[in-house]
């Protein structure tokens, strides 16, 4: 599982493959991997769709998606997702996610393909939704705690930890006072990679950003920086 890929605007109006996602493909060991798109925490909006495939496509995978607005797209979503090397989950509403992956039984889809090897990724809402909680704007311009992930990962997850000066300070007070549990935050840019549950590498695609742990010690939220290596920028 890698949290935190993006991908990155091409120059054109499009996107590309930037080193978050390359490294993602890289994982599956497979020279054409099958990368199938889930966007589901933006309604599943085309543009997304094709925007994704011609990246995708263009770094070599071979991609498909699941879209369930304004119903499924495939008429067997297990057999889909079971069959992938990968599955991407874009950003946007978590909370919007996670019902709409509850109404079709996504989840218990989701965690078979996990525990068959699967490679799970993505970034924001595409990441929190791995977890068991976390921060997230789905409720309004607040920031509110989240509750309702699949609980893959233990803990809770805060993502845009730099690019938006409210994540720090209320994930530091929402775990500091047990409303999450500790857990791990991300700088935009950068990337933590599980192997299962554990916790085995921290990347990023530029300078200047980190991978955190967050904990609750005596009341107090506890931060903890991860240095993270940085991966070359190479079509």
């Amino acid at each position: 599982m890698l949290l935190g890929g993006a991908f990155r605007p091409d120059g054109a109006g499009g996107w590309r493959a930037g080193p978050l996602l390359r490294y993602v493909l890289a994982m599956s060991g497979q020279e054409a991997p099958r990368v199938c798109v889930i966007n589901t925490a933006t309604g599943d909006d085309p543009a997304y769709y094709t925007r994704a495939y011609a990246a995708l496509n263009a770094a070599g995978a071979r991609t498909s998606h699941l879209a369930l607005f304004p119903m499924p797209s495939s008429l067997d979503p297990a057999g889909l997702l079971l069959d992938q090397d990968i599955i991407l989950v874009g950003g946007g509403s978590v909370a919007n996610l996670a019902a709409v992956w509850q109404a079709h039984g996504l989840g218990p889809i989701l965690r078979r393909a996990w525990e068959s090897g699967v490679i799970l990724s993505g970034s924001s809402a595409g990441a929190l939704c791995w977890f068991e909680s976390g921060t997230t704007d789905s409720f309004g311009y607040e920031l509110q705690p989240f509750t309702a992930g699949l609980g893959l990962l233990a803990g809770s997850y805060c993502p845009h930890y730099d690019s938006e000066e409210r994540r720090r300070p209320t994930y530091h007070r929402l775990v500091a006072n047990g409303t999450l549990p500790g857990g791990w935050a991300l700088d935009d840019g950068a990337a933590l990679r599980f192997d299962g549950t554990e916790m085995v590498d921290a990347v990023c695609d530029r300078e200047g950003v980190h991978a955190y742990r967050v904990i609750s010690e005596q009341g107090e939220a506890r931060e903890t920086r991860v240095e993270v290596r940085r991966l070359p920028d190479t079509e």
